[in-house]
């Protein structure tokens, strides 16, 4: 190939820095925009894809991450995403492994150190993008555009928009993927390095084999099959767009069978692969809502078409001008478009505007330079982002600021051509372009860091959404679940509320509202909404178990039991639900049926402490002492420091005069919680039984004093006296 240095390099107005130190300087940009994050919390997404993904605890078989989806769930089911990621998750279970449990700071900081990694890559990937593969007699590589990749670079290490990607741990997919993507352009790139359109076929695979890894990150990762067949035509082929148009349209035969050979082998790859990534799905593609993607629901293929478009015009925008982020973009944050008349058809008017005077240039310019920069910028821009355009098939969001972590390089390559080519035409301006692209970078530092600020803990990037989605009902709804978790009930139920009224059939909002005022013994209205939610969602099992409650509290016996059973149906593996069954069958009276409830919940469930301890006292009250002992030993077992048990247990083995035994389960109850009045009261009880008065007299005391209106108590301290006043007057 026959490359020249583009003329506008030297003019951009950056110091020309060595190789070593253009990197040390890009990963520094790439820490600092980020490293506040470092001590984050888990937030959002990372609560099912780590927190609640069992396939993250070394107890799990490792082969379960090769047959359940990023979330944890069976590839099989038909409620999978079938996100077929398991390098991430192997990534997760390995930081999990090293920090001894779910600590976030070793997931944070290896995001932030994967990001200084791809930045600095992305400095090689776009001198060959800009200036081609060009090696000296030793081997050694030549950049001959080293400030343009340098600040092309700059621009991508520092970009706000990669603050979901970097901060929040889920992005740990769109960091592997995009590094593997890297590794599989520069191995295919290495393929040409001799020169004369001979190549290497082993290299080819070596990039194949990466692309497949890349994969195995995100799905997105089967991409940089395109850009590498772009670089085989443009660099490799050294072929104009309107000579190879020309000679697709006339059917005139390459003359260079490698050209055909290499082509190919893309080809048959990226076939082989897309096939393993169906034949993996098992039961085809992901089943969305309309919620999470209401353009792809519009009936009309016009208005579909019309707000497509106008999301690419939103995605754009966040690459020109990251100043509005945020975590979530669906439920009525970016409303339909749904007329002619609506102004915002503006936007995607101007966007394709911009786009067709970008491929002119790209195609028509007689400076081949510009066109080799614009034509693998336009390629890096679009092609990444082609999986979440929503062409090939419906994806499961409006906007998501991850997808845009591979576009952007796309963006920053055009926007260093931009500056090179202003500075080269505006010689007079030269300070002022050279002020302009310093503010520009240190802006873009000041925000990200700002942003990854907001990531660090849900309060504040739930807070932070609320000025740029006040529509969006998922804010307000997660603004008040982070609320209620804090014990702020009250200011929750404002944010629920909220969330209902902007989006009516919003069933989560619906549950935990109703669970809330159900604790607020608002009764009837809790019933109202929980029935409201099950109406709409009938498969809703977790709603169907709090209408149950509230059922149950408001004496509907029979429609209580009814919603249980509903949610069991729905739900075959629910240990909270049998227990809360049980617990309506012991109001009724109806032991053998709570008994076995609660039975059903260990079994799901062997650690369910609730179900194990209504076991033991239930047959305690009907007066199975002997069963009851068998059982609260047997969860003992199972839960050797539930001190909750234990009091249940020594009150068991005290009613059958095992004094001995009763008094160790008592003192070891107290041993792990010793501020429990009842303990200590029943412990006097059972002192005051064996005769040991003195001791019978210390722990009702002490019962006293933690709650003086224990009942009961007083009248039993009361009698221990009188008791012990006949003793001393007898003894006198």
């Amino acid at each position: 190939m026959v490359l020249s240095e583009p003329y506008w390099d030297h003019h951009i107005p950056l110091p020309k820095l060595g190789p070593l130190y253009s990197r040390l300087v890009t990963a520094f940009v790439a820490l600092i925009c980020f490293i506040n994050s470092y001590d984050g919390d888990f937030v959002f997404d990372d609560s099912e894809a780590i927190i609640h993904n069992k396939d993250l605890n070394p107890d799990t078989p490792l082969s379960n991450i090769w047959k359940n989806d990023f979330w944890g769930s069976n590839l099989s089911s038909n409620s999978s995403h079938k996100s077929y990621r398991p390098l991430t998750v192997l990534t997760f279970r390995i930081n999990y492994l090293l920090a001894g449990g779910l600590h976030p700071i070793g997931f944070h900081v290896l995001n932030v150190a994967l990001h200084c990694v791809i930045s600095v890559l992305m400095i090689d990937v776009f001198a060959i993008l800009i200036g081609g593969l060009v090696h000296n007699g030793r081997e050694a590589k030549l950049s001959l555009s080293p400030k343009a990749s340098f600040l092309a670079a700059l621009f991508f290490a520092a970009h706000p928009v990669h603050t979901e990607s970097v901060a929040g741990i889920v992005g740990r997919a769109d960091l592997l993927c995009a590094l593997f993507f890297q590794l599989s352009f520069l191995v295919y790139c290495k393929a040409f390095q001799g020169g004369d359109k001979t190549f290497s076929v082993l290299w080819i695979f070596g990039s194949i084999l990466l692309c497949a890894v890349a994969m195995l990150c995100k799905e997105q990762g089967i991409t940089v099959l395109g850009v590498n067949a772009a670089y085989d035509i443009l660099m490799v082929c050294n072929l104009n767009i309107y000579e190879l148009a020309h000679q697709l349209l006339s059917r005139r035969k390459s003359d260079d069978v490698s050209d055909l050979f290499t082509g190919s082998l893309l080809f048959l790859g990226g076939s082989f692969l897309l096939y393993a990534r169906w034949r993996i799905m098992g039961t085809g593609p992901p089943s969305f809502t309309e919620v999470d993607n209401p353009a792809s629901f519009a009936e009309n293929v016009i208005l579909r078409i019309v707000n497509y478009n106008y999301y690419y015009s939103l995605n754009a925008w966040l690459l020109l001008c990251p100043w509005w982020l945020c975590f979530d973009w669906s439920m009525g944050c970016v409303p339909l478009i749904k007329s002619a008349a609506d102004w915002r058809i503006f936007w995607p008017l101007l966007l394709w505007c911009c786009l067709m005077g970008l491929v002119y240039q790209a195609l028509c310019s007689q400076d081949s330079n510009k066109r080799r920069t614009l034509t693998f910028g336009l390629v890096l821009l679009v092609i990444p982002f082609l999986p979440a355009s929503n062409l090939f098939f419906r994806v499961g969001f409006v906007i998501a600021e991850r997808v845009l972590y591979l576009s952007s390089a796309g963006y920053c390559l055009i926007l260093a051509y931009a500056v090179g080519y202003c500075s080269c035409h505006w010689k007079k301006h030269k300070r002022l372009l050279r002020v302009t692209t310093l503010t520009l970078l240190c802006v873009n530092v000041a925000r990200s860091a700002q942003r990854s600020q907001q990531w660090r803990s849900e309060q504040s990037l739930f807070a932070s959404a609320l000025s740029v989605c006040p529509l969006n009902a998922k804010v307000h709804y997660n603004i008040g679940k982070n609320l209620a978790d804090r014990g702020n009930q009250s200011a929750a139920v404002k944010y629920y509320r909220e969330a209902v009224r902007l989006h009516p059939k919003y069933v989560h909002a619906m549950n935990n509202l109703g669970n809330i005022l159900k604790e607020r013994n608002e009764l009837k209205e809790a019933e109202e909404l929980l029935s409201a939610a099950v109406h709409i969602q009938p498969d809703f099992a977790a709603a169907w178990m709090n209408l149950g409650i509230v059922q149950n509290s408001l004496k509907k016996f029979d429609e209580a039991e009814q919603s249980y059973w509903n949610a069991i149906r729905f739900r075959k593996k629910y240990p909270d639900c049998y227990y809360n069954l049980g617990r309506l069958y012991a109001d009724l009276n109806r032991s053998i049926d709570a008994l076995n409830a609660w039975r059903n919940a260990t079994m799901l469930k062997p650690d369910h402490s609730l179900a194990w301890n209504n076991m033991v006292i239930l047959l305690d009250n009907t007066g199975n002492l002997a069963q009851a002992e068998l059982i609260g030993k047997e969860a003992l077992k199972i839960l050797p420091k539930d001190h909750t048990i234990m009091f249940s247990l020594a009150n068991v083995l005290g009613k059958q005069e095992k004094y001995k035994e009763s008094e160790g389960f008592f003192l070891n109850a107290l041993k792990i919680n010793p501020n429990i009045a009842s303990c200590h009261g029943n412990l006097a009880v059972l002192y005051h039984r064996w005769g040991k008065l003195d001791l019978a007299k210390r722990h009702y005391e002490l019962s006293l004093r933690l709650d003086p209106s224990a009942p009961g108590t007083k009248e039993n301290y009361n009698m221990l006296k009188r008791k012990l006043e006949q003793r001393q007057r007898a003894v006198g």
